[in-house]
C-alpha cells in the first residue's frame, strides 16, 4: 500500500469511496467534499495500491481562542480493504500533518455505534472528551474525541 497526499486527479475515485462508505444522508455532499478537499487549511491523504484508491482521509484546521485544533472530517476504508491496517495509517498520516500544521491538538466525531473506528482512535491516544445528540443528519449521537499534540494543548 502506497499513502500519499491527495491530488485533484483524486477526486473522483475519493467520492466513490465516500458513495461505497455512506449512505444518504450521512454521505458528505460532492461540493461539500470538494471544498474541504480544497482548503489550504486541511490535509487529505489517500492509500492506493495496484487496484486504485483503498481509502483516504480528510482533516482542517480550526482556530480557536486558545489553541489550534485539527479536526478529522474523515477517515474511509473501502469495505473489503479493512483490517489491514490502511485506516491505522492514514490516521497516522493525518496527524502528522496537523503537527506540521503547528495543531495543538486534533479532534473528531465519531457515531456511537462504530465500535471499529472507536477501537482505533482509542488505540491511537485518543480520549473521549464529550456527547453530541443528534449530531449526524439521521439524527444518531456522536462521541466526541481528542488528543494533545503540543504541551500547550493540555488535556484537550
Amino acid at each position: 500500500m502506497r499513502y500519499r497526499p491527495y491530488e485533484s486527479a483524486d477526486f473522483e475515485p475519493l467520492y466513490a469511496i465516500e458513495e461505497a462508505c455512506f449512505e444518504l444522508p450521512q454521505r458528505f455532499p460532492r461540493t461539500y467534499m470538494r471544498r474541504i478537499l480544497a482548503s489550504r487549511t486541511g490535509a487529505a491523504w489517500v492509500a492506493e495500491d495496484e487496484c486504485g484508491l483503498a481509502g483516504f482521509a480528510v482533516s482542517s484546521l480550526r482556530k480557536t481562542r486558545d489553541a489550534q485544533v485539527a479536526y478529522i472530517e474523515t477517515i474511509e476504508v473501502l469495505e473489503d480493504r479493512r483490517g489491514q491496517g490502511i485506516g491505522g495509517e492514514l490516521l497516522v498520516r493525518i496527524e502528522e500533518s496537523a503537527r506540521a500544521a503547528a495543531a495543538d491538538a486534533i479532534a473528531l466525531h465519531v457515531d456511537t455505534e462504530n465500535v471499529t473506528a472507536i477501537r482505533l482512535y482509542e488505540a491511537a491516544g485518543y480520549k473521549q472528551t464529550g456527547r453530541e445528540a443528534n449530531f449526524y443528519p439521521d439524527r444518531r449521537p456522536a462521541l466526541v474525541y481528542c488528543k494533545p499534540l503540543s504541551s500547550r494543548s493540555g488535556d484537550c
